[in-house]
């Protein structure tokens, strides 16, 4: 079950939403309708309004709108919404603040498809639709993940399997594909520099990144250049040489100009001395295209093969780093899946996962203030992405981890055990954090949970 609040919701006539997502002046239904609204199946009577603030509701009036949305029902659609704005506030509790991200992003959906009566009585309401990332400096940034174990958890894990898969080399080299830009590498410098005991000539750094243009929460607000340059600079200041390399590559063709250039090195240096291939995956991965054509085997410990087209561009994306020969690979990832063509079931999902950014806020940052307000903003980003997009424009498509283990297999790796030493590591953030953040160990692999809920997945691979 979701963990939600238990304040009962405030009678349907008193709710003020503000700001208001419709204007007062807008054509849509007045108050006196609510005794009048046509039924349908699971939609609660006019002497259950009272019952419309809970989050089984909530989500049951946002798949009847959908489902209105998708039928052009503009009528229902327009009945709907109005029920939406009334109870779910932008402002409200968790719940609330949850299910008006929703109803934002799927009055987008009905804006793009401009099929929709109701349209013209939204058109007023659209600068509140608005959704402001904030561009992030990078001493913001650095604060702003160690708020939560969000991202903290895979840095933690997967700089305790690189140190240990690394040991020994003298020139390491960190292909790092990261949402976070670069933001786990200062520990990592950290870390190696911490295990040298003065003796010893510390190992070579090299980092390569993937200079990709598309935007997408957090965003910074230098170039990648001018991060390195910083980045450079603090290694130095840890008596560690780095050199830093951007390589221009999307995800959007599943970095297929990072790859070759990678695979170019190869041939050209085909024994460049001790060095030690790490490719670092941090919630970067599901931005790679993939539509669901693919068949999958039911996720479950034993599952163990996957079919999938040739075309596929994340199997074709781990087959090509698997012909790399990397020392390790770690995929960090968030644990649900998003990747439904059907707007019904991919809005289920997504509302019974994204509830938990919302839940652990109130933890970590007070109401009101900027920080919260950039990490709501992010969250709304990815619920417009996936509820009012479609096609290669929709890029937030998660898969869970039973499947990316399904993939990581079919491409040819085999997945290697997290330490004690990472497990203790990990168990020492979470305990700088909530109480209600937990950690599980699933075969080879790490999970973070929320309330027992799964959030995010570290798994480590090496070439079978």
């Amino acid at each position: 079950m979701m963990q939600f609040t238990e304040t009962p919701p405030q009678p349907l006539h008193q709710i003020v939403t503000t700001p208001p997502l419709f204007s007062p002046n807008l054509p849509i239904m007045n108050k006196n309708q609510t005794h009048r609204t046509r039924p349908w199946p699971g939609f609660p009577t006019s002497s259950k309004l009272t019952n419309f603030g809970d989050a089984n509701c909530m989500e049951q009036l946002l798949v009847h709108c959908a489902n209105a949305i998708e039928t052009n029902d503009a009528t229902l659609a327009q009945q709907i919404l109005w029920v939406l704005n009334n109870i779910a506030p932008p402002d409200g509790d968790s719940n609330q603040r949850l299910t008006c991200a929703f109803l934002r992003a799927l009055i987008a959906r009905a804006a793009r498809s401009g099929s929709l009566k109701l349209l013209a009585a939204m058109n007023a309401a659209q600068a509140n639709l608005a959704i402001h990332t904030h561009k992030f400096s990078v001493i913001e940034l650095a604060g702003f993940i160690d708020l939560t174990p969000w991202h903290r958890f895979g840095f933690t894990a997967a700089n305790a399997a690189i140190l240990e898969a690394v040991e020994g080399f003298s020139v390491i080299h960190i292909v790092d594909l990261s949402l976070t830009h670069c933001m786990q590498i200062p520990t990592l410098v950290d870390a190696i520099a911490s295990r040298q005991d003065g003796l010893i000539t510390p190992p070579l750094l090299k980092l390569t990144v993937a200079g990709t243009t598309e935007d997408v929460p957090p965003m910074l607000d230098l170039s990648y250049e001018e991060l390195g340059s910083k980045l450079v600079n603090f290694a130095r200041s840890r008596n560690i040489i780095l050199e830093f390399t951007v390589i221009p590559s999307s995800y959007t063709d599943g970095f297929a100009n990072l790859i070759e250039q990678l695979r170019v090195q190869n041939l050209v240096y085909p024994e460049s001395g001790h060095e030690a291939l790490v490719i670092n995956c941090h919630m970067m991965l599901h931005y790679i295209p993939e539509e669901t054509f693919q068949n999958f085997e039911p996720c479950s410990s034993s599952s163990t093969s996957i079919t999938a087209s040739s075309t596929s561009l994340r199997s074709m994306f781990l087959k090509a780093i698997r012909g790399l020969d990397p020392t390790v690979v770690v995929l960090v990832d968030e644990d649900a899946d998003l990747t439904s063509n059907d707007l019904v079931g991919r809005l289920r999902s997504a509302f019974n996962y994204l509830w938990i950014p919302y839940d652990t806020v109130d933890t970590f940052l007070p109401r009101g203030s900027k920080q919260r307000q950039w990490y709501e903003a992010d969250v709304c980003w990815k619920i417009e992405n996936m509820i009012a997009y479609e096609g290669f424009q929709r890029v937030e498509r998660l898969e869970p981890k039973c499947r990316w283990v399904q993939r990581m297999r079919s491409a040819g790796f085999r997945s290697v055990s997290f330490g004690e030493e990472a497990v203790n590591e990990v168990k020492a953030m979470l305990d700088e954090h909530a109480a209600g953040w937990g950690l599980k160990k699933e075969e080879e692999d790490l999970v973070l949970t929320w309330k027992g809920h799964n959030v995010v997945f570290a798994t480590t691979w090496i070439p079978a």
